[in-house]
């Protein structure tokens, strides 16, 4: 029995959707014929073309941002929604985090309506302005700032002259009663949270919430809970926690749901599309730190002496990350204090590769990790990337036995990449001992090369939007080469 009660009070996970309508979009993506021909002999025209088309089919590189991520958080009147939601943010301090309630949407009351206002069912559907509700959502989807109302509680009317402004967002928090009572707003959610409080505790919130921020007494309360609150839980807030993913008991209370469901939002924000269709693509986890250092180097009026500074504090982490995806051995050392320590060794056999000449910006960054690495380069002329001709290349005579991590801070279009990755094999490297090392990558460079070398491994510290008409990546670094070693 006691263990019935105990299951009965954790966090209950039905079915949760994860990012259902973005993988069926990318599903298809395996057997589109487009990218078959993308290889290092392609013509590019053709190869851009190609990935743009599946781009297009599978939504993932379009001239858009990448969509946030959106919360629906429901329950009844006091239940501790907000505190949920206010848990969440402070948790997910590292991304951009608004929240926008459902409350902001009330209709405002007309003259006869306010003369009448005891009559009014502010827990009804038609109560909330919907449409107005899900144009705003729309457009923070599509990465636009919106207005958000602001509602007047006491005199029941949208401030006219007062709106919240809500700008771009990893994540999109959307509270209220009734957030899943319709299908058109359930649909924009990536996931919904349903918070479960017993009855007489919400009653006693409400009460006190509406008596101290809202200056409604409480008889009046009492009368408008019994008439419209309750009801209105019953016939459409209950019945709603079937569209939950994840239904909360005790609110705020309950801290291993909370920790749980933000465990799952930072692995969904960590995750690119593309990285759920090629499982070998591994982007670094962005902090605001490491989106700082890109706003920097992105940034055309950098000095030079700038550019290099956080174009190497960036490398140095792809780097590290990439370390980090190598084999290992278990091995147990004695420490100064006597103590057994299980631990592990690092892969011995590994070589460097540079791609020149930008790619050569990245050794120093894998010689400070890897003291007396070995390190080869390879010499791909382009011409306009419409083809690619290999110049030049001096590898360790054993390069074949070690594990290579293959370096060049953009990847575009993929050709030049694959030129050196078949180089690579031709020498005798097996492919699931390459790992290529980059600073950023577009989409259609990923789909080239996981194409034509699924087992080989891609680490990136950002994955971009695509390539414009001349095949550069937007937004993109510009010229890389030129711009870190200042022959620009």
């Amino acid at each position: 029995m006691e263990d019935v009660l105990e299951s009965a009070v954790g966090a209950h996970f039905s079915g949760l959707r994860l990012d259902s309508r973005r993988l069926s979009a990318s599903s298809s993506l395996p057997s589109s014929p487009s990218t078959a021909t993308c290889n290092g002999t392609a013509d590019a025209s053709a190869a851009a073309a190609a990935a743009a088309t599946t781009a297009a089919a599978s939504g993932l590189a379009s001239p858009t941002a990448r969509q946030p991520f959106v919360i629906g958080v429901s329950g009844g009147t006091a239940s501790g929604k907000t505190t949920v939601c206010d848990m969440i943010i402070q948790q997910l301090h590292d991304h951009r985090v608004v929240l926008v309630n459902q409350d902001s949407f009330y209709r405002g009351l007309t003259e006869e309506q306010s003369e009448h206002v005891g009559e009014y069912n502010f827990d009804h559907p038609d109560a909330f302005d919907t449409d107005r509700l899900l144009e705003c959502m729309g457009k923070l989807k599509s990465g636009l700032s919106v207005n958000i109302p602001i509602y007047d509680f006491k005199n029941h009317r949208r401030c006219s002259e007062s709106f919240r402004k809500v700008n771009v967002s990893d994540v999109i928090i959307l509270e209220g009663i009734l957030v899943f009572h319709d299908q058109r707003v359930r649909d924009l959610m990536d996931m919904k949270i349903f918070v479960d409080t017993d009855a007489d505790i919400r009653l006693a919130r409400r009460i006190r919430r509406d008596t101290v921020e809202r200056g409604r007494d409480v008889l009046s309360v009492l009368e408008q809970y019994g008439r419209f609150v309750k009801p209105a839980f019953d016939d459409f807030v209950l019945p709603s926690k079937k569209y939950a993913d994840v239904i909360i008991p005790r609110g705020g209370d309950n801290h291993v749901a909370i920790d749980l469901i933000v465990q799952h939002i930072r692995t969904k924000l960590g995750q690119h599309d593309l990285c759920k269709f090629y499982p070998n693509v591994k982007v670094v986890h962005t902090t605001f730190q490491i989106r700082g250092m890109h706003t920097l180097i992105r940034d055309q009026e950098i000095t030079t002496p700038d550019f290099v500074f956080y174009s190497d504090r960036l490398i140095r982490l792809v780097v590290e990350h990439g370390l980090g995806h190598l084999p290992f051995t278990e091995k147990q050392v004695i420490t100064p204090t006597g103590s057994i320590y299980s631990g592990v060794d690092f892969c011995k056999k590994l070589c460097g590769v540079s791609i020149v000449r930008s790619g050569e910006s990245m050794e120093n960054a894998l010689r400070a990790c890897c003291k007396g690495i070995k390190i080869g380069k390879i010499l791909i002329h382009r011409d306009g990337d419409n083809g690619q001709q290999l110049i030049y290349h001096k590898l360790p005579m054993d390069i074949a036995e070690r594990h290579v991590l293959l370096m060049d801070p953009v990847l575009g279009t993929g050709n030049s990449a694959n030129q050196a990755i078949e180089l690579l094999i031709r020498k005798g490297v097996p492919e699931d001992q390459i790992m290529f090392l980059n600073l950023i990558s577009a989409p259609e460079g990923i789909h080239c090369v996981c194409k034509r070398f699924p087992r080989l491994k891609i680490v990136t510290s950002e994955i971009d939007v695509g390539l414009n008409e001349d095949y550069r990546v937007v937004p993109g670094l510009g010229e890389y080469g030129d711009r870190y070693f200042g022959t620009d």
